[in-house]
């Protein structure tokens, strides 16, 4: 979750007007592509853990 907190303020710190444009983007996006986008993210992110903490 660190890795993530840091990953993110830096996008933030380095490029702040391409988050807001990737925000709106992500704000005009219907729930359905919203859905499935944090599924395979979910799963990706469980699988990876899995991985990571040996198989």
């Amino acid at each position: 979750m660190a890795v993530v907190l840091a990953l993110e303020g830096l996008a933030y710190a380095i490029a702040p007007a391409t988050m807001r444009r990737a925000l709106l983007a992500l704000a005009a996006t219907p729930d359905q592509g919203l859905r499935m986008g944090g599924l395979a993210a979910a799963v990706i992110g469980v699988g990876l853990a899995w991985l990571l903490q040996g198989g």
